[in-house]
């Protein structure tokens, strides 16, 4: 059951430090089951601009005023923007007891995901990061539509009465091959973050990811909230596998590396953490790169493979899974992969 926010672009890059905190307090209830965070670049259809002129621009037949109203008509179009969804999918297994104390079946479990938004709101608030208010079903309709026909995105934009409906907000047609997914009006492929950085980097540091201009691009952080004896069970057994292959390199005669190093030093810091009563998350990052041609796709994921390079990043591409890789992907749906 997943419910949506919409964040200000703005606050994305000028509060990542904050988003550790809001996830503390969001998965701390253990009911979530998962948290995403979607970034999307979309075509700009020129109403912000269109707007702005119409509330501020001087409306009288002087050339200044002619040649900036032609240069915002064709402007407009041609620029993008971006936009951050957030989405939060409920645990009706762990969530029970509390859906059955209000009421039960659907109406008992969207009172409890009511809650979990409302602790979201709050979280988002107390981290100086503005949400935006929560997507209604045509909104959700018009996002799902645009990742499958992204030729249309922008007609969408500018006529907000057309495209509301979630009962055809799905593809017409879906082709899928091996290494590419092809739907309506554009081709799709899905990379995955399969390496973060190894160092301490700053918080900003998806920049050249989150920042690439001129690419169609849907940059997908999903948060897996694990339960505490499930993370604790998993530590100690990372704990286990470091000081055995420890001992057999000894044995051996091996020296210990610093990557070798850095993993049991994460390990370590992860048990402080969960003994202090933080929790554990597990991170999976998927960039969806779109495009209307086979060429244009080849060179944009080029362009976002080395984007991810200077964020200290390594992507694959996941083959034989393009087509649900690309919904948990590109799509708000918490949809695990």
């Amino acid at each position: 059951h997943p419910a949506f926010v919409l964040l200000d672009p703005g606050e994305q890059a000028r509060r990542v430090s904050s988003w550790g905190r809001v996830l503390a307090s969001v998965c701390r209830s253990g009911r979530i089951a998962t948290v995403q965070v979607l970034e999307r670049t979309l075509p700009d259809s020129g109403t912000g601009l269109a707007e702005w002129w119409a509330a501020h621009g001087s409306q009288d037949d002087s050339f200044a005023s002619r040649t900036y109203a032609e240069l915002i008509e064709r402007a407009g179009p041609a620029g993008e923007r971006h936009a951050t969804t957030i989405s939060l999918s409920l645990d009706m297994k762990t969530a029970a007891r509390q859906i059955r104390t209000a009421g039960g079946g659907l109406r008992g479990a969207a009172a409890v995901l009511r809650q979990e938004m409302s602790t979201l709101t709050a979280a988002l608030r107390s981290a100086d990061l503005t949400p935006a208010g929560w997507l209604s079903p045509g909104q959700i309709a018009v996002i799902l539509r645009s990742a499958y026909d992204p030729a249309v995105a922008a007609t969408l934009e500018r006529h907000g009465e057309i495209g509301q409906s979630l009962a055809t907000a799905g593809p017409v047609a879906v082709t899928e091959t091996w290494t590419r997914l092809r739907t309506d009006t554009g081709y799709h492929v899905v990379l995955w973050i399969s390496e973060w950085p190894r160092s301490m980097v700053y918080p900003g540091f998806l920049a050249p990811l989150v920042l690439s201009s001129g690419i169609g691009r849907s940059l997908s952080l999903l948060y897996t909230p694990l339960r505490t004896d499930q993370a604790a069970r998993d530590i100690r057994k990372k704990k286990v596998e470091h000081i055995s292959d420890a001992a057999q390199r000894r044995r051996i005669g091996q020296i210990e590396d610093a990557a070798q190093t850095a993993e049991y030093t994460d390990v370590l810091q992860q048990e402080a953490d969960l003994t202090a009563g933080h929790g554990v998350l597990r991170v999976t990052g998927l960039v969806a790169v779109s495009a209307p041609t086979i060429e244009e796709l080849d060179a944009a994921v080029a362009a976002v493979e080395q984007a991810a390079i200077q964020a200290s990043c390594e992507t694959r591409r996941l083959v034989g899974q393009q087509a649900a890789a690309f919904t948990a992907a590109a799509l708000p749906l918490t949809r695990p992969v």
